[in-house]
């Protein structure tokens, strides 16, 4: 009992890092939406801040993972956190818009780096077997940041102002990034080996995941297969505020009270995986969270009322957890770590060069026809994708890439 209390020790380290920045970024996410629309008082300069990420990650995602895979993961997570925190507590000396929008192509960079080293970070610090249950964890505290993080940044701008609250919000990721440096260097990294970043060392690793993408097919088509699928609800999610107060005609603190439910959806959800994460297999978990998940977006799709709504955030906030944890834990047991942020870096290139795509497209489709017809079409369109997609997960060849214990698999 001891034992396994102690091998815990330093997962538990980097699940508290992780959970407080993810406070940070909702506390953020609250302050800047407002700060950004007191300048402007623009909804479009609001909706712009959809677009920097996947703007921001097309150009430094084709790179990224060229310099993640040579350095240390657990430094470069350090590294953006006090980048994050810095720049954070710069935005209210930001003088005019042009600014802020700079500093905020800034902090989606750092975001660009964070992400493929968290994932490959983990994969390193976190045994094969234990993987499952830290994903599920992992969902527990993102979804409970997901609650108390805008609550928490709403309480300090009525308290305080929204310049105090961004300069606290920069001593959370100060913390997460403390917090790291009592986790173990993982990696032996020779200085003297890592290859200068250049355009011709961007090819060749470009190279690197095109032979493992080839190599790889199943693992590969299933990754993307999903990134493709969870566009439908990226693209949903940027029209959400919209048709819940124009279309079905809920209020502000309607549509608040509905995020807080689905982030109980979650909570609970990631609390009964936590628990019961060893019942479950990675494939039903895939299958089942993401058909789950779509009929609650077809539900949403269709409400009419408050009550209907809330039924469909429901069940996507808690078999979103189940799907998250199980494809995140099949990714990891399947990509080499060596190869890993770079691969990430590139299928992460791909999802943002489509999101883009799409927020472009919806908005002029939500302008020809009904934004109900836009949602149910999209909402549809994801429920067929999806049984499509889980006859590939449950094909009884593709087992044994869906093990937890041991490294033995072939390609076919």
């Amino acid at each position: 009992m001891l034992q396994n209390i102690k091998g815990w020790k330093h997962p538990a380290i980097l699940l508290s890092s992780i959970g407080i920045s993810n406070i940070g970024d909702f506390i953020y996410l609250v302050a800047i939406n407002i700060i950004v629309y007191q300048i402007t008082g623009s909804a479009a300069a609001v909706a712009g801040l959809w677009i920097i990420g996947p703007l921001t990650n097309i150009v430094t995602k084709l790179w990224t993972g060229s310099f993640i895979d040579y350095r240390s993961k657990r430094k470069v997570m350090i590294v953006t956190y006090i980048i994050r925190a810095m720049f954070i507590g710069m935005i209210p000396f930001a003088p005019n818009m042009v600014v802020i929008y700079g500093i905020l192509v800034i902090l989606k960079m750092a975001d660009a780096f964070f992400n493929p080293s968290a994932i490959t970070y983990v994969t390193i610090l976190v045994p094969k077997e234990k993987r499952k249950r830290f994903k599920s964890i992992r969902s527990f505290t993102t979804s409970g940041a997901f609650i108390i993080g805008p609550a928490i940044g709403g309480s300090l701008i009525l308290l305080t102002s929204i310049e105090s609250t961004l300069w606290l919000n920069a001593i959370f990721f100060v913390i997460s990034a403390i917090l790291l440096l009592f986790l173990p260097e993982k990696e032996n990294i020779d200085k003297e080996t890592i290859p200068t970043l250049t355009i011709s060392q961007v090819i060749r690793d470009f190279t690197v995941v095109r032979e493992f993408m080839f190599n790889n097919k199943y693992v590969s088509f299933i990754y993307l297969g999903f990134i493709m699928i969870m566009i439908f609800s990226f693209a949903m999610d940027t029209q959400e505020v919209v048709f819940t107060q124009q279309v079905i005609g809920l209020s502000e603190i309607d549509y608040s009270l509905l995020i807080s439910i689905t982030g109980i959806g979650s909570v609970v959800g990631a609390v009964l995986l936590s628990f019961f994460s060893n019942k479950f297999s990675l494939r039903y978990m895939i299958t089942i969270g993401l058909i789950m998940m779509t009929i609650g977006y077809v539900i949403y799709a269709f409400s009419w009322s408050f009550s209907s709504i809330v039924v469909g955030f429901l069940i996507l906030g808690f078999f979103n957890v189940f799907l998250n944890a199980g494809i995140m834990t099949f990714y990891q047991n399947n990509v080499p770590v060596e190869v890993m942020g770079r691969v990430t870096s590139v299928y992460q290139l791909v999802q943002s060069a489509v999101q883009v795509i799409f927020i472009l497209a919806i908005g002029v489709v939500a302008d020809l026809v009904s934004l109900r017809l836009t949602i149910v079409t999209l909402a549809l369109l994801m429920l067929f994708s999806s049984f499509i997609f889980s006859i590939s997960v449950l094909k009884p060849s593709k087992k044994y890439f869906y093990q937890e214990h041991g490294n033995e698999k072939e390609e076919s």
